[in-house]
This record gives C-alpha cells, structure tokens and sequence, in this order.
C-alpha cells in the first residue's frame, strides 16, 4: 500500500530554522543569564507537510492558553515567546497542567517555540536599552507637567456637626436595635472601570511627540556582559545620568508615552516629599523583576516591571524614587516598538540563505520542494498578550485617600 503522506518526524521546517537562526544572530544565548535562564528553541516542532504552516512569527511576552490559541488559529510557523514557557525538566507531559496543554496544542499543529529572554536584555540596543531611550526621550515643549490630585478638605464645622449628628442618633436608637449588626452605609454609589492595559500596539516612536533617547545624558551598564564577539557593551540593567537635572513628573508622562499610555502605575517616593518638587539626576533602569540588577544602585529613581513590598521600602527610607509598570508592562512595547522590525529584516536575509542552501539539496520531497519556494516572511506581536494585572480606575466620585506627599 502506498504512503499517503512523506511526513517528516525528525527535522523541523526550513522556516524554523531561518528563524532560529535570526534570533541566535539577534540575541546570542550567550548573553543569557545562564544562572537561572532557560533560553533558546524550547520547542522543536516536526515538519508535516500535511498541515504546513504559514512562513509567519507570533510575538508575545507570555505564552498563555490564549496565545497558543492566537498562533493555532493564525498558522504560525513559530511562536518567539520573551518568557520561557519551559524552566525545568519535566517529569512528565499532560494535558491537566495548564503550561504542558499549551505545549502539546502547538507540537501536534507544527508549531515550534523559541525563548530569548534574558539574551534580550543584556543585549546592546536590546530591552535595557529601549527603557533607557525612553526616560531620556523628549516630549514637545513645554514639556506636560503631571499633578498629584488634591485631597478632599473637610471643615472643622462640617467634622463637628457629623459628630454631633452620630451621638444624637446613638442616644435616640433603641438598645435592641443597637445590638443588631448593621450593613455599612454607602454614601454614594462607586462605579469602577474595567481593568484597564497599556495598549496592544505600544507607541511606534516615529509617529509620536516623543523624541527617544534626546534628553542630554550619559549612559553605563550596571551588571556587564564580556566574551560575546561582536556584543560589546552587553549587559543587564542601565545606569542614566543626565547632564540636568529632570522633573519626576517629566519622566511619568515619558514613561507613560513610551510604554502605551497605561491608565496608571505605581510610584513610591520618600515620606515628605511633594511629587512635583522632586528633581532626578541619576535613573536605575532594569526591565522585570529588577532588584537582582538594582540592588546597591545609587540612583534618585529606580525604573523597572517589579519590585516586592520591603525592597521599594528600603528605597524610599534611603531616599530614593521607585516606578514599576507591572511586570510585563516592561517588556511588551519593546516587541512592536524594537523586534518586529529588527527580526523582520534579519529574517528575510536567512530565509532566502536558507531556501538557496536547500534547493541545492540532493533527493528533496515535493512537500520539501513546496516550502522552499514559498518566500513570503511575516513577522506580528500578539493581539491577546497581556500583563495578569490590569488597573480599575474608581470613576464619577469623590477622591478617596491620601495623595502621594
């Protein structure tokens, strides 16, 4: 009986290759913090030519359910996912384990996955980079000033009288109805928006008002990366100084500019200090989790996705400024603003090496032949990619707490 199909188990699609290939020429696993980082092709797909995907790239920070969902219904050839979907060793591969299903979903369409991460950081016009480009960007002059809200004053009349009015109330409820626990009161009605995200398709910085990496400055790599030919100056974290003195709240709306405009993020500063009196010189700079590279950085502001609760206390008590965007909010715009493009160009230039390298092959499949000739190179960042964590804005309401001061 003939064979119906000349399906190939042990090597992946020559597309795979050529985008491996782009992203090792990109990102050098080298540059990878190998003490913890688990980068590179963490899943290698085989090629069927029964079901031969579409010669395209999906870019996302976090391969989730609905990512692979994303690359599944697109027919992507190859999923670049920032975060590694793989860490460890598995002991096993099921489909109850959220991550695994994720992973079996894209081997069985043809799907394969490669993970850069931390080679993307340290690399030389790489994340760190892009962050740095952003607080030392330029925004139209005068340059927007952001304002803390004021706190809601209440009258030493008004205290009183609310006073007087509970006691009387107190004194004229029946002691039976005193014992009956009571629902809270709602003065008003709170309306809340819907978790909020910074936007899908973060600024392209040559269709905005700001004006990347402008401000006058110098700039240093905090923890650097040696040994990698042709990367030198690799390294993770940026140390910015700049030649004046910046307003903090020059560098909010940068940073809200730069990263898609999110509706809010955290800002801690010193107790006592005033947001709009704060003047910034030197800027630690680290995407993610950012306190292995920012620990013991002497800067007025540290700028990064996270820190925990006691690490930015311990920097407000010495003095210092923290912003953090939420993990990914870090990352994310550096896909749209940075990679398509660089990976789009190198790709094109490999993909066509390639297919010259295996049309000179001997014996080639029809199936084989097929996909050589097709030289269409697509590169896209997830529609469905975002950060776990949203921000809910309470609206059509009075200020409730404190303003920072």
């Amino acid at each position: 009986m003939a064979s119906m199909s000349t399906y190939t188990t042990d090597r992946a699609s020559p597309f795979t290759r050529a985008v491996v290939s782009s992203m090792r020429k990109l990102y050098p696993e080298a540059l990878a913090d190998q003490t913890f980082d688990n980068t590179g092709l963490l899943l290698e797909a085989p090629f069927d030519p029964i079901r031969r995907q579409m010669n395209s790239v999906l870019l996302t920070i976090d391969l989730t359910k609905a990512v692979a969902d994303e690359a599944i219904e697109r027919k992507d050839c190859v999923v670049v996912a920032y975060h590694p979907i793989i860490f460890r060793g598995f002991k096993s591969l099921t489909l109850s384990d959220c991550q695994q299903q994720s992973i079996l979903r894209l081997a069985l369409e043809g799907i394969s996955v490669y993970s850069p991460h931390t080679a993307v950081d340290a690399a030389p016009g790489g994340l760190g980079d892009w962050l740095a480009d952003i607080v030392t960007g330029h925004l139209p002059n005068p340059e927007p000033v952001t304002h803390t809200a004021q706190q809601e004053k209440t009258s030493p009349d008004t205290i009183e009288e609310d006073a007087t009015s509970e006691a009387k109330s107190s004194a004229d409820t029946p002691a039976e109805a005193k014992k009956k626990p009571q629902r809270p009161r709602m003065s008003m009605q709170r309306t809340y928006s819907k978790p909020t995200y910074p936007s899908h398709r973060p600024v392209d910085v040559s269709k905005t008002d700001l004006d990347p990496s402008s401000v006058d400055h110098t700039r240093s790599v905090i923890n650097p990366v040696t040994g990698v030919e042709g990367f030198e100056g690799a390294g993770f974290g940026r140390l910015i100084t700049f030649k004046e003195p910046q307003p903090l709240t020059h560098l909010v709306e940068r940073i809200a500019h730069g990263v898609g405009s999110p509706k809010g993020f955290p800002l801690a500063i010193p107790q006592g200090k005033q947001v709009e009196d704060i003047q910034i010189r030197t800027v630690g700079v680290s995407a993610g989790s950012g306190h292995s590279v920012l620990k013991g950085v002497e800067a007025d502001l540290l700028f990064t996705g996270e820190l925990s609760h006691h690490e930015a206390l311990a920097a407000t008590e010495k003095g210092q400024c923290v912003i953090t965007l939420f993990h990914s909010n870090s990352e994310r715009g550096f896909l749209s603003s940075v990679l398509k493009e660089k990976l789009t160009g190198i790709l094109k230039e490999e993909w066509e090496r390639i297919r010259n390298e295996e049309a000179e092959a001997e014996e080639l499949t029809p199936e084989w032949e097929d996909a050589i000739k097709d030289e269409d190179v697509l590169v896209e960042c997830s529609e469905r990619d975002r950060d776990p964590f949203g921000v809910v804005i309470l609206q059509s309401s009075k200020q409730e707490g404190k303003p920072l001061s």
